[in-house]
């Protein structure tokens, strides 16, 4: 089913993903609770607010420059699939392929397209599993 919010059918979705995949590195960086990414200058690409503070992603280079803490270093790969938010089994079907093969997935549904972050130094095999599912 395609509608104007995008493609719902989950098997039309994998068919049709066309993944690709960016050279640039991406972070996951908190900010503490009351402190905003406009407060400290920061450009994300992704944000949500947490409980614990905001949850943001950050070019890699933007992150070191301000000495912001994180945890591994991320590739992104987006499905170039106009995919609907109220697509079914999606989400679950990429990151059931990259968890068989021990890859970790974070995976931000946007309104137009999905995109997984997966660690930089398993990203060209993330993407032959995700291309593969096409």
């Amino acid at each position: 089913m395609t509608d104007a919010a995008g493609i719902a059918d989950t098997s039309t979705l994998l068919a049709e993903a066309k993944p690709q995949l960016y050279e640039d590195l991406f972070v996951f960086v908190s900010l503490p609770e009351g402190e905003t990414a406009q407060e400290q200058g920061l450009e994300p690409i992704a944000a949500f607010a947490e409980r614990e503070g905001w949850s943001l992603v950050l070019e890699h280079g933007a992150a070191q420059e301000r000495g912001l803490a994180y945890h591994g270093v991320f590739r992104l790969i987006t499905l170039r699939v106009h995919s609907s938010l109220n697509a079914v089994g999606l989400t679950a079907a990429l990151s059931g392929v990259l968890a068989d093969a021990g890859v970790a997935a974070n995976v931000i549904a946007a309104y137009h397209h999905d995109h997984v972050f997966v660690p930089a130094e398993r990203a060209d095999e993330a993407l032959q599993l995700l291309q593969q599912m096409s």
